[in-house]
């Protein structure tokens, strides 16, 4: 007999060091007591082997683990950095310089309506160049931190993750956010 799986509401409280292939580790997250990262298990909303580490760990427990890089966010790939043409990202013909900036996350959109982020890396009169890698793509990380809760997600809870994940800002179950989402259309609200 299968043995039933039950999904589990974690906060974990962590700071999260990252270490590129010249050794030199930094800390590039911290997620607080106060401020914790919040998540199901068993819904895809943490990597992996980090949830496999975490989640049998009880409320007050502590960790202090490494995963690799194929078990992070793999290894860099050099094709992941991208030239496209600036009307990409124009506007009314004009690129709005406080959202496109060397430096800048910005969502895309490819040809069969997947989302993702890029970062821009580079930007010129004729294009901009962005890198689709994860930016701690091709790194180890090591989490250090503890559990500050763990026990059984409630129905509420799935629920506003199933909400989040397509998009919606958890006023839809009403059938009507009221613009809640502030346009972003996962509730049909523009």
């Amino acid at each position: 007999m299968a043995e039933e799986t039950t999904n589990k509401y974690i906060t974990v409280a962590y700071k999260l060091f990252v270490t590129g292939a010249d050794g030199i580790s930094e800390m590039v997250e911290e997620a607080t007591t106060e401020r914790p990262f919040e998540f199901v298990s068993g819904m895809g909303l943490a990597l992996d082997a980090f949830e496999a580490k975490v989640t049998p760990l009880g409320k007050g427990e502590t960790f202090d683990f490494v995963l690799s890089i194929d078990e992070g966010y793999g290894p860099y790939v050099e094709e992941g950095v991208q030239r496209l043409p600036r009307s990409v990202f124009e506007i009314d013909g004009r690129i709005d310089s406080r959202y496109i900036f060397e430096g800048a996350i910005v969502p895309l959109m490819n040809a069969d309506g997947e989302r993702f982020n890029a970062t821009i890396t580079r930007i010129t009169p004729e294009e901009i160049t962005v890198d689709l890698n994860h930016p701690w793509a091709g790194k180890t990380l090591r989490f250090v931190g503890g559990v500050t809760e763990n026990r059984e997600a409630t129905a509420a809870e799935m629920q506003k993750v199933v909400e989040g994940l397509s998009g919606c800002c958890g006023d839809c179950s009403s059938g009507n956010c009221g613009g809640g989402c502030g346009g972003c259309g996962g509730c049909g609200s523009k």
